[in-house]
């Protein structure tokens, strides 16, 4: 411990020893630098000299007569030292620190050093100005790169809370929009004003990786929806374009020639595809023709389209899930319902035709009148129509509603109706996009069935035509039409049992708010047509 300490006190004698040295060395260049040394000399050796020679006269060991003109001499030249040495003192160093001591007190305010401080000459502080020069033009550069950054982390700021109210604004429609169509269909103009795009598209993919187009905007900037794009036009290399399709894959010029409208090549836009995904399953996107400026380059605003598609995916996926469990209800209800009519009347039904059979086996027919034979007959008959309807009808409430809408339905019911009855059965549409609610459809559906039910029990007929067509926006009509006997129709008059399946279509109808009207004469065929309104 001893050696550590006089070792440390060696070492602090050390560095003080060479701080003494520099301090007496810029000592000497300050004084030699202001040329207050022989100002100095002069003054000092003047009043030595004067001192000397006033105690010598005083001591009586010369004579005042003969030192006195050099007394005089001696202060002159003492106080022509001291008025050069105070000239030089103010000149060449008070005033240069006073100046210095401004500048430094700028530098600490944060404000501009004068930089012509060193042009003007400090002096002994020349060395002193051109470092806090170098330190001002140090402090400049640094301000400026802090003003560079805060304007940047302003900007920055500004396109986060412009990207905040953006995705406000995303999740607040998706609570308060009641068609995810529109929802769509409102950021779609969004998206491509966000990124200055030229124009923009967006389609929603379906679980079998159907592709529906629910609209575009194109060059004139005006909204079309999927029912204002029909027929669907195709470019010279076979290509299906809509309005907000601008990008050629072949010679652009030729394209804008032969279409009609402004096309553009590879080399001048892009197309940037926000997808609208969830959970990992792609529902859908957006397809933006943006300049070839390097849009996709931009983190920010790519992390931004990116979050909204998934916003807006999981808006469709919630759809989706709405939708199956709507399905999944009425499916649960139908069968409940078929359990239902198999556990009761249809029990009842089979046990009032085994009676029936063994009131016949045990009667003696012969004992029996014709009337009375006759009317055993029709209700043996009448019990048997009614149980292969009531098995019908069960068959029909436990039959699967498929996924993938009216059209799908209609299609597999005329096959299978086809198949069934060996009538030739055919199936027309010409509706691009079926947007009609699932429990419509069912009763859709289920005035369909009731229709070819009917042909099959009476009608007599060879072919059978179901059309479905949309003529007018958000209107369906459907047709059933038949080539059999027809019948003698008066409404719903007539005995009491009668027409019931006819009663029935039109009471759905009815509930539907649908027009329904049936044609039919005797030897002339039946035709069943529906016009049905969805509302919106």
């Amino acid at each position: 411990m001893k050696r550590l300490s006089f070792k440390a006190t060696d070492q602090f004698l050390s560095v003080q020893n060479h701080e003494d040295v520099y301090v007496n060395q810029r000592i000497k260049q300050i004084l030699l630098s202001a040329r207050l040394v022989w100002p100095l000399t002069l003054l000092i050796t003047g009043l030595c000299s004067a001192l000397l020679i006033i105690f010598l006269i005083q001591a009586d060991v010369i004579e005042c007569s003969i030192w006195n003109s050099l007394l005089f001499v001696q202060l002159a030249m003492a106080t022509l030292g001291a008025v050069v040495g105070i000239w030089r003192l103010r000149d060449q160093l008070l005033k240069p620190l006073a100046r210095l001591e401004s500048s430094v007190a700028h530098v600490c305010q944060g404000d501009a050093v004068d930089i012509s401080l060193e042009q003007k000459g400090l002096g002994v502080f020349d060395n002193m100005a051109r470092d806090l020069g170098s330190i001002n033009e140090e402090l400049t550069d640094l301000y400026e790169d802090m003003d560079s950054r805060v304007a940047r982390q302003t900007l920055r700021l500004a396109q986060k809370t412009a990207s905040l109210k953006i995705l406000y604004d995303v999740a607040a429609t998706i609570n308060q929009s009641d068609s995810v169509e529109e929802l769509l269909l409102r950021f779609l103009r969004i998206l491509k004003e966000m990124v200055n795009g030229k124009a923009a598209i967006v389609r929603t993919i379906a679980a079998d990786g159907r592709k529906k187009l629910i609209g575009s905007i194109g060059l004139e900037n005006t909204l079309l929806t999927e029912e204002q794009m029909l027929p669907v036009q195709l470019c010279v290399c076979g290509t299906a374009l809509t309005p907000g399709d601008i990008l050629c894959g072949k010679d652009p010029a030729i394209c804008s020639k032969v279409n009609g409208r402004k096309m553009f090549g590879s080399d001048e836009i892009e197309v940037v595809s926000v997808p609208l995904e969830y959970h990992g399953d792609l529902l859908g996107n957006y397809s933006i023709f943006v300049d070839k400026t390097g849009i996709t380059e931009r983190e920010d605003i790519m992390e931004l389209l990116s979050t909204i598609g998934s916003h807006l995916g999981m808006a469709l996926a919630k759809q989706q899930s709405d939708e199956d469990a709507r399905k999944l209800s009425i499916i649960e209800e139908r069968s409940n319902f078929a359990h239902e009519l198999h556990d009761s009347l249809a029990q009842t039904l089979a046990s009032l035709r085994f009676q029936t059979r063994m009131m016949e086996d045990s009667l003696d027919k012969t004992l029996l009148s014709d009337n009375a034979s006759h009317d055993l007959e029709r209700i043996r008959n009448g019990l048997d129509e009614a149980h292969v309807e009531l098995r019908e009808l069960i068959s029909n409430f436990r039959a699967p509603l498929y996924d993938r809408g009216l059209v799908f339905s209609l299609e597999k019911m005329a096959e299978r109706f086809q198949q069934e009855t060996g009538i030739a059965t055919f199936f027309q549409h010409d509706c691009k996009q079926v947007g009609i609610p699932v429990t419509k459809e069912m009763q859709l559906v289920r005035i369909v069935q009731e229709s070819l039910a009917n042909i099959r029990k009476h009608a007599q007929a060879q072919a059978v035509r179901i059309l479905l067509d949309c003529p007018a926006k958000n209107y369906y009509r459907i047709l059933v039409e038949d080539d059999g006997v027809g019948f003698d129709y008066t409404g719903k008059e007539g005995r009491p049992g009668e027409h019931i399946g006819l009663s029935i279509m039109e009471e759905r109808a009815q509930k539907l708010g649908a027009d329904f009207k049936i044609e039919t004469e005797l030897g002339e065929g039946t035709r069943v047509e529906l016009l049905y309104r969805v509302d919106g």
